[in-house]
């Protein structure tokens, strides 16, 4: 049977006129009636609410105003074209028929995560940068087992440089080293008496990642400082985005660019161009070590303004999934 999808909301006259056309021509062309009300869903509500009723029948749309005859003209072309596509037989037809007449777990798993994709992105972030500050915790409390199993789990994904990286319960929150020139602060050389970290083939920057700290310096991050900021600043996006109402629209990629690779690329290329010994770079990038001010700062700009930049296409997108299966299930519900 034909299906007739009417995008409606409470209280609209209009809608009640075209369902009342709607009943007139059941017996003329018999039709399964699915209502969708835009006010389940935002999106649904920003892309239709100054253009209901709007009906869709196979592929064909109308929207307000909607007469007799309109209706009639469109609901019948629907009708011939699917009596014919009947009669061919066409298996992709007869596929896609039957696919959009069947809700299947996959479908709600999906409709469940378009609804809620924010609320997980935020809870992975949350989760994702907040295990490696309960590292350092776990190893002052002395439970150095699962402690060193985060450490582990997050080894790949980071350098985890201790000279790069923040310390929790220690005298200060950093220990850069001595090459990064911060006046008044313990370098990492100093407090852990491993040497020579400047060379980027020392076998001594091995020793570097693998400490963890003690009592006294305090104890690493699982993530170094760049990571961090990037992560904690996607985070603070992520709620900005969800407690604006998604209403944020995408930042402009030369602005993404600009603000959020530019700075990030300059710091950290300079710093790792500037380390290899090559003779004939040493002109070009003088010998430099960044500090945890920059690390933090370029890595905040590069978290927040890519999250800027992708999430409202994210969001873009699971508008459409969302609208998708909100008519797929409402018609489905109609054509048991």
């Amino acid at each position: 049977m034909l299906n007739v999808t009417l995008y409606t909301r409470k209280d609209c006259g209009l809608c009640d006129e075209v369902k009342a056309h709607l009943k007139e021509l059941q017996s003329q062309y018999p039709h399964n009636l699915a209502e969708v009300d835009i006010e389940s869903d935002s999106a649904l509500l920003a892309k239709y609410l100054v253009e209901i009723p709007v009906v869709e029948v196979g592929p064909y749309r109308l929207q307000a105003p909607i007469t007799r005859q309109k209706l009639q003209m469109t609901v019948g072309a629907a009708f011939d074209r699917m009596n014919q596509l009947g009669k061919l037989g066409d298996p992709v037809y007869q596929m896609k028929l039957k696919k959009g007449k069947t809700v299947t777990t996959g479908d709600r798993v999906s409709f469940w995560i378009a609804k809620r994709y924010l609320l997980l992105l935020n809870l992975f972030m949350l989760i994702y940068v907040g295990l490696p500050f309960l590292a350092p915790t776990l190893m002052k409390m002395g439970a150095e087992l699962p402690a060193r199993a985060i450490y582990r789990i997050y080894s790949p994904l980071c350098h985890q440089f201790g000279f790069r990286s923040f310390f929790l319960y220690g005298e200060q929150v950093a220990y850069p080293l001595a090459e990064a020139r911060m006046a008044g602060i313990k370098t990492f050389e100093q407090v852990t008496g491993i040497q020579n970290l400047a060379d980027p083939y020392s076998a001594t920057r091995f020793d570097a990642r693998k400490y963890t700290g003690d009592p006294t310096v305090g104890y690493k991050v699982a993530l170094c400082e760049r990571d961090v900021a990037i992560y904690l600043a996607i985070l603070l996006f992520g709620v900005i985005y969800s407690a604006t109402g998604r209403r944020i629209k995408s930042l402009h990629w030369m602005l993404w660019l600009l603000i959020g690779i530019a700075p990030i690329g300059l710091d950290g290329f300079s710093q790792l161009f500037s380390q290899f010994n090559w003779a004939w770079l040493a002109s070009v990038f003088p010998y430099r070590e960044s500090t945890p001010y920059l690390r933090m700062l370029t890595g905040a700009l590069f978290g927040f303004m890519t999250a800027w930049f992708a999430y409202p296409n994210i969001e873009e997108s699971m508008n459409e999934t969302r609208q998708y299966y909100i008519k797929k299930i409402a018609v489905s519900q109609v054509s048991k």
